[in-house]
Formats: C-alpha cells, sequence, structure tokens
C-alpha cells in the first residue's frame, strides 16, 4: 500500500514550546487514520501543517512523492488535501444545494454567471445532489443554508470537500458541538465515505468508541512527539499509550 502522504522530522516551535516535535509518520492511501493524544499533545497543530495553516520550523510533508511544505491552502485543495470546517466559500443565504453546487463549480473551474439560465448548471446541480445524498441532506437540498442544524451544517461542509475532489480528508473533531441526537447521523456519513474506498482519511475524535469503530490505524501524540501507531487493538493494549493517556480519561471527552 502506497505512503502517499508523509511527515518528516515534521517541527514547529512557537517561542521556546515545540508544539509538534520531530514527527515522522505515513498515512497509507485510502486507508481510515485517526489521530489521538490528551490536551496540548498538538494534534490540530499537526492538522494546521498537513492543511497549510502553518508553516514548519522545520522537516517536511511529502504528498505523492513532492514536498508541498510551503504550498499554500488553497494550492493543497486543488492538489487533494481539504480540511473539514474551514472552507470559507458557505454562503448562509443560498441554498444547501447551491453551496455544493458552487464548489462543484468551483472545481470544474467553471464561473458563475448571474444571468444565465439554470439549465447551464444542470451537470453541477447532478453532481451535488449526489454529493448531498452521500451525507443524507438531498431531502433538504431547497432549505437556506444558515436554517440548517448545527450537525447538518457540518455534513453541508462535508459534501462541499467532496465536491473539490480531495483525495484525502482531514476532519478534525466532526462531532464537536454537537448534541447526542446529532452525532449518529455524522457518524452514518463518515462511515458512508469510508466505505466508498476512494479516499484518505484521518481524524481527529475525542469518542472512543467512534475511533475504535472507525479506524485502520490510530497514531497517539503526546507532548508533540509521535508516541505509538497501529492498529486499534495494538493501541489499546499499549502499556505507553494507557499510561500517557487513556489511562483515567478512557472516557473524557474534554481531553
Amino acid at each position: 500500500m502506497a505512503m502517499f502522504l508523509e511527515t518528516e522530522d515534521l517541527t514547529i516551535n512557537f517561542g521556546g514550546h515545540t508544539a509538534v516535535d520531530h514527527v515522522s509518520v505515513s498515512f497509507l492511501e485510502k486507508k481510515f487514520t485517526s489521530v489521538i493524544g490528551p490536551n496540548g499533545a498538538g494534534k490540530t497543530t499537526l492538522f494546521n501543517l498537513l492543511s497549510g495553516q502553518l508553516s514548519p520550523t522545520n522537516g517536511r510533508i511529502v504528498y505523492k512523492g513532492q514536498d508541498i511544505s510551503k504550498l499554500s491552502p488553497t494550492e493543497r485543495v486543488r492538489r487533494g488535501i481539504g480540511r473539514s470546517f474551514q472552507i470559507t466559500n458557505v454562503f448562509p443565504n443560498l441554498t444547501v444545494l447551491e453551496n455544493v453546487r458552487l464548489a462543484v463549480q468551483s472545481q470544474a473551474k467553471v464561473r458563475y454567471q448571474m444571468f444565465a439560465h439554470f439549465k447551464h448548471y444542470k451537470q453541477f446541480e447532478e453532481k451535488a445532489m449526489e454529493l448531498l445524498k452521500v451525507v443524507l441532506l438531498d431531502s433538504k437540498h431547497e432549505m437556506i443554508a444558515s436554517n440548517l442544524a448545527h450537525g447538518e451544517k457540518r455534513k453541508l461542509e462535508i459534501a462541499m470537500l467532496l465536491a473539490l475532489d480531495t483525495e484525502v480528508l482531514l476532519l478534525d473533531e466532526p462531532t464537536a458541538g454537537m448534541s447526542i441526537e446529532e452525532v449518529p447521523a455524522i457518524l452514518d456519513v463518515i462511515k458512508r465515505i469510508k466505505e466508498e474506498e476512494n479516499r484518505t482519511i484521518v481524524l481527529i475524535e475525542h469518542k472512543m468508541d467512534m475511533i475504535l469503530d472507525l479506524s485502520d490505524e490510530v497514531m497517539v501524540l503526546f507532548h508533540g512527539q509521535l508516541l505509538a501507531k497501529g492498529t486499534p487493538e495494538d493501541i489499546m493494549n499499549n502499556e505507553q499509550v494507557q499510561s500517557a493517556y487513556l489511562g483515567g480519561s478512557y472516557n473524557d471527552e474534554s481531553a
């Protein structure tokens, strides 16, 4: 299996603090990897480095054999790396379908023409509806986006990421802020995307049952360093992990 996304000695310093400390890790293509660790372990900082919001102090990020460490977030999306819930082209006053259609159009490099006949965009709308079915929002395609529930907005953002033909999905705590009732729906969406087996998914999440159910591999960060990486079973049985993270905090979702 190709290691098509890798970090090599990836490091970033903030003043005297090293948030990510010489992390070398490979993400398997079309597999599901979860990143766990206690609060302050460097998980979100790692995502910021992978997606281009931050630039490393040392080390590099390699994607499909090319060093992408200095590419902008926009350029990384063009290359196929998308991060959830930081998409800026969500229009709250447009419908759910229009939001996804515009993302499809942007990937096709077709500019919006205000006075063009709606049939001009039929192919994009068809693609958008297919994606809305994946995220279980097709029944709400005519709803104004601002009227969606919190969990539904997150599903819409995932649909927009998919519309950009991203090969790598970086999902940063997709259930954060959701009610207990909303969690199963977003979990179902993520399972559907995984089952398609055409994308690499990297997840930050605190819900251990979700991680164990979905993950092919789990990597554990601790004080900015890679503590362990392996199957969910390997990680659960790793004494270092139990001592550093799982021991006493297995059910602590605030970590």
